[in-house]
This record gives structure tokens, sequence and C-alpha cells, in this order.
């Protein structure tokens, strides 16, 4: 599921889509987002043939998104590259080895070939975490490569010029998932919601990163944004009630595919914008 820093020029991102599919990978979905500026592909391949499919994708990225070198007010998401972040998802323990395997792969090809600090964070990187790479943005990260306080695990030891870093994992699958407040709702109604239900917040919902946000593009609607990295342990329903406890919520988005468990009992007066079961639905969009 890679996830490039570039939500608005629907070119690009296309372009990049079509670098991944014309290497070999399936494209599932594509979700691009102009309020986080950012798009998240979710691509099948086989082992030994996804990580070239990924390099392609890679390569793409870095020739179409330049970050800017002075911090955007207007690029809401969190990120540090160009091709900001490239998890490998294995579904089943037994997959895993695979995985992983093919993540030191695409790691040392994206390294190699595009000259691109690449960190491993999450079981790769003994449990290190991307908030901890993306702590102060691009900036912050080229200065802490420059002083040595970080080694990148792949590539030169210096952020690329105008492409970052990339981060790298091999993880099960998330799912990440955003849900739009009541009009009445501020940005920072939402932050405070996001503080409470992540998991090291006073309401502790096991596995879930969140923050909270204004979409311009929506009429600066509030936005809690998450990750439930335990889908198992927090279904979607959980954390739509979750955040109703705060205040209402008109309307939700999955961002790539969940698991048909996670959407069980959804609730019905919750809109999902753009949700289709057959592309959405994990089972369904790979046929099982």
């Amino acid at each position: 599921m890679p996830n490039v820093s570039e939500g608005r020029d629907r070119a690009a991102i296309e372009a990049i889509a079509e670098a991944f599919a014309g290497a070999g990978a399936r494209v599932l979905d594509i979700h691009a987002d102009p309020d986080h500026q950012r798009a998240v592909y979710t691509l099948v391949g086989d082992p030994g043939r996804l990580a070239p499919a990924l390099l392609a994708g890679a390569q793409r990225a870095v020739e179409r998104i330049r970050l800017p070198q002075d911090p955007d007010p207007a690029r809401l998401h969190p990120h540090v590259g160009a091709i900001d972040v490239v998890p490998i998802v294995y579904l089943d323990p037994a997959s895993r080895g695979a995985a992983c395997a093919e993540a030191l792969v695409t790691a040392d090809l994206i390294a190699t070939d595009l000259d691109l600090p690449v960190l491993l964070y999450g079981p790769l990187a003994h449990g290190r975490t991307r908030h901890e790479l993306r702590r102060g943005g691009p900036a912050e990260l080229a200065r802490r490569l420059a002083a040595h306080e970080l080694t990148p695990d792949f590539g030169p030891p210096r952020a690329h010029p105008t492409a970052g870093a990339t981060l790298l994992a091999a993880r099960p699958p998330l799912i990440a998932f955003n849900l739009e407040l009541a009009p009445s709702a501020t940005a920072q109604t939402a932050r405070e919601i996001a503080a409470a239900i992540r998991e090291t917040g006073p309401e502790g919902l096991p596995g879930v990163r969140a923050i909270g946000l204004e979409l311009p593009s929506r009429g600066h609607l509030a936005q809690v944004s998450t990750n439930v990295e335990r889908p198992d342990a927090v279904s979607l329903r959980t954390l739509v009630e979750a955040v109703r406890r705060h205040a209402p919520v008109v309307a939700a988005e999955l961002v790539g595919l969940a698991p048909r468990a996670s959407l069980e009992d959804f609730p019905e007066d919750v809109p999902l914008r753009g949700f289709d079961p057959q592309r959405h639905i994990l089972e369904n969009a790979l046929g099982f």
C-alpha cells in the first residue's frame, strides 16, 4: 500500500498508478485526498514481482513530486517523502516471511536505483514507528540524517533534495478510516477527540492512531483521521461510537480496503463516502 505525497495533481496520480501496473502489479484501489495532499494505492503482486513494480511507481513519484523547501501549511498529512511510506502487507502469519523478504528487496531497489534513503519501521526496525521518523516533517528528518542522529537502513546518509526519504515496513492489514464531524464541530474539537480515542489517550482504543484536522475542500468540515492497527480488537462500529460520544458524525470514508469482519454492524445512519463492497471489502476484491 504505497502512499505518495500528492493528492491534487490527477495526471501525476494516474501516471504513478500506470507505472505500478506496467511493471506487473494489479492496482485494486487509488484513494487521492486533496486536503491530506496524499494518494494511497492498494496493489497486489506475487513475491518476486511486487518489488520491481514498487520501484517503478516510486521512480515515477520521484519524477513527478517535488517536496517544497518550506513547510506547506496546506499539506495536512504527516510525511517525509515523495514516496512517503511503502508497507508490504501480509494477510496471514504464513505469508509474513515472504512479505519481509519482499520489503527488504524493495528497500534495496529504491535506495540503490533512486538514490533515496530508506528507513524501516515496525517489526523490521525493532518496533520503531512512523511517528518517530516523521516528527518535524521532511526538514527535521533531513537535519537528523545530516547530524547522524538517524542512519538510513538503505541508501545514502542524507535526504534526497526533492523527494526526501521513504519509510518501509512489512505488516499485517490495518484500516485507514476517516470520520467527518457535524458542521458545528471545529478542528480543535477533532483534535481533542483524536487525543481522547487514540491508544495512548484516556479512552485508549487499542491500536488506534488518530489526528484531528480541518478539510478546506469540504467547506472546512472537521475530520478525525485514524489508522486502526488492530482491526481484530476494534471494529469500525466501535470507532464510530467512540467518536460520537463527543460529537455528531455526518459521514465516513475508507482509505483503501478493509476486512469484511471490521464492517459488521456498521451504523446504517453513517454514510460511507464512495464505498463499493466489491472494491473495498478485502475478501471481495481478492476473490476469497
